[in-house]
């Protein structure tokens, strides 16, 4: 599955012209870490999305809902005012950008995952670590 959507958002990028000139792996690992400290900023700011929130309802339906949204230029709006550049947002963008990167690198993030999960689990505390 996370390979899957990996092929999907790398075609949606190269669609979109993110490719149009050649990509180099720092730029990329780059525009990843800006993702994530645009996430830092939106959690310092309080910023986060409700999905479910009556707050967010648009048309009597919440933006989990409205997922299924046909209409772009609905959805889009909807996103505007319920999700766009809070917390959730900037976190998604950051796993974009890294599905981003593994399918243009042709690499298979799924079993990376769950093979880094499983030697985590064997680890000791906190990997040995302080923190």
């Amino acid at each position: 599955m996370i390979n899957e959507l990996a092929q999907q958002i790398h075609k949606n990028n190269k669609e979109k012209g993110f490719y149009d000139n050649e990509k180099n792996v720092g730029e990329m690992l780059a525009l990843v870490h800006s993702e994530v400290s645009e996430a830092l900023e939106a959690d310092r700011n309080d910023k986060y999305c409700e999905l479910d929130s009556e707050h967010w309802i648009v048309d009597g339906k919440t933006l989990r809902e409205d997922l299924n949204i046909e209409d772009d230029v609905q959805f889009q709006a909807v996103f505007k005012m319920s999700c766009k550049d809070t917390f959730e947002d900037e976190l998604a963008d950051v796993m974009i950008r890294v599905m981003d990167l593994a399918a243009y690198k042709g690499i298979d993030l799924e079993t990376h995952i769950k093979a880094k999960f499983r030697y985590n689990k064997s680890r000791e505390h906190k990997h040995g670590k302080k923190y």
